[in-house]
């Protein structure tokens, strides 16, 4: 894919690139919805992702081209506004923007990128394309960003260009991904760790290709009730309340009915999640995935029953999932609303779940779904 999009950068700008940069995109394993919610996730960078490339411009124009489309977006440097057409300029066009409040950015660009992540999958696509731009664009204009900043600058790319108020789970996982390792990370703090997996877990990405559009509003409207409920929890309960991360179970069971019907359930799933996550890690450490898949299987039901997050293709697969030999756990990936499936598996098993999961898909759906082993994999980093 590197040589692909270099050729392209030479043919379409007339020179070769001077930087460039590559950001995988990301499969939250356990922890749905607890990012702005303060709580923990389990999330790590896989084996799929996006380069860009970049070169100075000779003026202040900075041209950006999506390497698939092969579309181009122009604007001036000193204007980085959003754009009603061609919308996927305005994860670059955003985070252009944040950098330029951590220095100068002197003159244009010339800018492509490329990437394999299937696209309305779950799988941050999105996260990846801010992340690879922050790295390339940082370098070729001399701003330095810590991890944690340029992660931040995505997720304003994505709440001020994008329209969607998203959490940072996307951006810090493409970012501190590693190897063969599970990126769990408290979202009060934001301090992150690695988890290394055994040698005898895999993941099966299983990609509906139900397509969602978190901008049309559903995203958003799950967040406002758990602020709300958040809200609701500071003045009921007695210790202090930030966010639902610092409510229990017990607690949200205490007072369920006497809250709004719709912001109690809503808040039930990043309540129980972060509890999840919590119990997951004891279980990793325990080398204990039976235990831990069994949490990936609660964490859907609660997607389903209470966030209403989930859809009839992703239930479909978890629902085959649960009676399928050598399966240990699955849930949706991402936020919802269709894209994919993250399954639990061990390596040997995956050629016939990934065969019996397809089966009852195409059955239940007319079409087979895309089933791809999943790989943790390094973070975000300049290639070139």
């Amino acid at each position: 894919m590197y040589d692909t999009v270099a050729k392209a950068f030479q043919d379409h700008f007339g020179h070769p690139h001077t930087v460039a940069s590559y950001a995988p995109g990301r499969v939250e394993v356990l922890g749905n919805h607890t990012d702005y919610n303060e709580g923990f996730v389990l999330s790590a960078a896989i084996n799929f992702g996006t380069y860009f490339l970049a070169s100075p411009s000779e003026d202040t124009t900075c041209r950006i081209v999506a390497g698939d489309l092969m579309a181009e977006v122009s604007f001036d440097v000193s204007a980085p506004n959003p754009v009603t057409e061609n919308t996927w300029a305005n994860y670059v066009i955003g985070v252009l923007a944040g950098l330029q409040s951590h220095g100068e950015a002197q003159g244009g660009f010339n800018g492509m990128f490329l990437g394999n992540i299937p696209l309305g999958a779950g799988l941050s696509s999105s996260a990846a394309l801010e992340m690879c731009t922050g790295l390339a664009l940082g370098k070729l204009y001399g701003i330095e960003v810590e991890p944690l900043e340029m992660a931040k600058i995505g997720q304003k790319a994505e709440h001020e260009h994008a329209g969607v108020k998203c959490g940072l789970l996307d951006q810090v996982s493409s970012l501190f991904g590693q190897e063969n390792a599970l990126v769990m990370t408290d979202f009060r703090s934001l301090e992150v760790q690695t988890l290394p997996m055994g040698d005898d877990a895999a993941f099966l990405m299983c990609n509906t290709k139900a397509k969602h559009a978190l901008v049309d509003g559903e995203y958003n409207e799950r967040r406002e009730h758990c602020e709300g409920a958040a809200a609701y929890f500071k003045g009921a309960l007695s210790h202090p309340v930030a966010a639902l991360r610092d409510v229990s179970w017990a607690e949200w069971e205490a007072h369920e009915s006497k809250m709004p019907a719709l912001a109690a359930r809503r808040a039930a799933h990043p309540i129980g999640e972060s509890e999840r996550v919590l119990k997951g890690r004891q279980l990793l450490d325990a080398g204990d995935l039976a235990g831990f898949g069994k949490l990936m299987f609660d964490s859907h039901d609660s997607s389903a029953n209470y966030f209403e997050n989930s859809c009839p293709e992703l239930d479909t697969i978890v629902n085959a999932a649960k009676g399928i030999p050598g399966v240990l756990g699955a849930r949706l990936s991402g936020g919802g609303f269709g894209g994919s499936v993250v399954a639990l598996i061990h390596p040997r098993d995956a050629e016939t779940v990934a065969h019996a999961i397809n089966a009852v898909f195409e059955k239940a759906h007319g079409h087979p779904c895309d089933i791809s082993v999943i790989t943790p994999s390094a973070g975000a980093r300049i290639v070139g």
